[in-house]
């Protein structure tokens, strides 16, 4: 896979608990080792509502938010507080948004995507709406909203987006999978962990989580 100097490929869903960790933490060691302009995420799509063949599992999330909430408890992340007619049957719609977003630059693409996984997680938006898209888009400064609005609506960056997760969705482990331009890859970097139970009636447990292994990825990824 070609990864050019600069960036760092993400494949991901706007929906996934474990990239929603993993970017919080990227963005995070990337600010403190002062690299952000330096290093920017080049988002792409790891469809998981395709991947597994059902909708956006309420029951499954619901047994992960405490312990995606125990792993990083300043992110803010609640079980879904809105009425369950509001509840996202796809994230399809919020991840070409993000699509569009790079359109204009990965830093808007960056923005745009936390922002929208803050609405998620945090404050139980329905993300799949895109009034509500647009509402989150004109709190990011990065983003030219009426650029995302008609990218949106005539799909511009959707062909792009699908056709990149069809050509690469076997060699991608899950959501989160970094790419570095020096050629390695890592899965969901500095935690481990396994389910006990069936998904949906069972619940997460990690057996390991380092943080610091975020630091070591953005200095490679920075190529440092």
């Amino acid at each position: 896979m070609q990864v050019e100097p600069g960036t760092v490929v993400v494949y991901t869903d706007v929906v996934c608990g474990w990239s929603t960790i993993a970017l919080h933490r990227f963005y995070r060691e990337r600010e403190k080792a002062g690299l952000t302009d330096a290093v920017r995420v080049d988002h792409r799509l790891f469809a998981l509502e395709d991947v597994n063949r059902f909708p956006i599992p309420k029951r499954y999330l619901e047994a992960e938010i405490p312990v995606l909430g125990a792993c990083e408890p300043e992110f803010g992340f609640k079980p879904w507080q809105a009425d369950l007619s509001a509840w996202p049957g796809t994230s399809l719609p919020a991840n070409e948004a993000v699509h569009a977003a790079k359109l204009q630059s990965f830093e808007a693409a960056e923005e745009l995507d936390m922002a929208i996984r803050f609405a998620f997680f945090r404050d139980s938006r329905p993300i799949h709406l895109l009034h509500e898209l647009y509402d989150i888009a004109e709190g990011c400064a990065s983003v030219r909203t009426d650029d995302l609005v008609e990218a949106l609506e005539t799909g511009s960056a959707r062909a792009a987006m699908m056709r990149d997760y069809r050509g690469h969705v076997d060699d991608v482990q899950g959501s989160p999978h970094f790419f570095l331009a020096d050629g390695s890859d890592v899965h969901n970097p500095g935690l481990e962990l396994h389910w006990v139970g069936d998904p949906g009636a069972g619940f997460p447990v990690v057996d390991e989580d380092d943080p610091s292994a975020m630091a070591d990825l953005v200095r490679r990824a920075a190529g440092r």
